[in-house]
């Protein structure tokens, strides 16, 4: 059954893979929008998607996730093929906050469907496995995007947005194959909002999340304006960070044994990025390029190896510390840290790193390892508190075909 979950989830990724790579210069060289309009509209719309995301995860727990990620996954294509429609700002606005409602919905309902399909001591190991999967799609849909991109025309373009959408589809026929998991105890209340370990923990890992902003923007435009490394090297770390999670995740995913490991992975997660981040600030001085280029791939493999620790470690803690009768509204709570950082760390970022040069490089790395330092204690508050009823237990939960 987790074979067919990470099938759903390879599909859809295909789908993502293009949709990132071609979808800025859609929504400008064709729609028409400014560079300022589209980025506006996106900051809107996932923040309007990390809310949605939670109360859609509570859905996810009171109907059941299968149903509720099947539903969303075609309401996700639907709004992908509006898009295709769409030239009106207003409205591109609209269908962009409920394209990212839909999908930060089916994050959360498919992890409380993995909670559902599988032991506590299979969870973390299994979510890497569709992890890496979905790194792989994901790198299949951007090398068909990048072919769009090569023909720059507004055929192709729409092409990739034809794949996104059947991408969907083929998901949602997928997970429609799954058992249904019902939770008995289920109540209807918004749970998470009163539990602040967990929220403390969720803040926790949004700041360590700023790594994805680094990766997809500050590294290039640094590459670019401080570096003198060739340009062509910003694909280049962007592949290598693919290949290394389909890899190498599943292996560290092993090492989340328990709370306790799971704290662990993080801080020393931290402690990997501040070496990260060391190194890609040697690279403001003057090496040559081809130097230059080498430091900045050692970066990028402790930048990796970093942020696979830090998935191992921070899945294995949402799930332990999320009720199992809520982990959908508990995982997309959790979830809203990736949009925190998405909508934060451009603009934080830039200014730190780009702004500030070598010094911010330190000081974005400091930033890491404090949180991670901090991600232990917040654990042991969250245990002290009793604020779960334990999100390892699988007798609170039912199967029906």
């Amino acid at each position: 059954m987790t074979r067919r979950l990470a099938y759903a989830q390879l599909t859809n990724s295909i789908g993502d893979g293009g949709f990132l790579v071609v979808s800025a210069l859609y929504f400008t060289q064709v729609v028409g929008l400014s560079a300022a309009r589209v980025g506006l509209a996106l900051t809107l719309a996932w923040g309007v998607g990390a809310v949605a995301g939670v109360a859609l995860g509570h859905v996810a727990d009171r109907l059941g996730p299968r149903t509720t990620a099947v539903v969303l996954a075609f309401a996700t294509a639907a709004s992908i093929g509006i898009l295709l429609v769409t030239r009106d700002f207003a409205a591109f606005v609209l269908i962009m906050c409920l394209y990212a409602s839909f999908q930060s919905g089916l994050q959360a309902s498919r992890q409380a469907l993995l909670a559902g399909l599988t032991t506590p001591e299979e969870r973390t190991r299994v979510r890497a496995r569709i992890q890496s999967t979905a790194n792989a799609g994901i790198a299949i849909g951007a090398a068909a995007g990048g072919f769009a991109l090569h023909l720059a025309t507004e055929a192709a373009y729409m092409a990739v947005f034809v794949l996104d959408v059947v991408a969907f589809l083929i998901a949602a026929a997928i997970l429609s194959t799954l058992p249904e998991t019902l939770m008995t105890r289920a109540k209807g209340k918004f749970d998470v909002l009163k539990d602040r370990p967990y929220a403390l923990i969720t803040l926790i890992n949004a700041v360590m999340l700023l790594y994805m902003p680094l990766l997809s923007l500050i590294i290039p435009l640094w590459i670019v304006q401080r570096t003198e490394a060739p340009t062509w090297l910003a694909a280049g770390l962007l592949v290598l960070n693919t290949a290394a999670v389909v890899l190498f995740q599943v292996r560290i995913a092993r090492r989340a044994d328990g709370l306790d490991q799971a704290s662990k992975l993080v801080k020393h997660a931290g402690l990997i990025m501040l070496a990260s981040c060391a190194v890609f600030a040697t690279t403001a001085f003057s090496f040559g390029a081809w130097p230059a280029a080498a430091l900045l791939i050692a970066a990028a493999a402790l930048q990796v190896l970093g942020e696979m620790m830090l998935a191992s470690g921070a899945w294995e803690i949402s799930f332990s510390l999320a009720p199992a009768d809520r982990q959908g509204q508990y995982q997309g709570f959790f979830a809203t840290g990736t949009a925190v950082a998405r909508m934060v760390g451009p603009a934080l970022l830039t200014t730190v790193v780009l702004g500030w040069g070598a010094i911010g490089w330190v000081l974005v790395g400091g930033l890491f390892v404090v949180a991670g330092y901090a991600m232990g204690p917040a654990v042991r508050w969250a245990r002290e508190k009793n604020s779960t009823s334990s999100g390892a237990m699988t007798d609170d939960l039912y199967m029906c075909v």
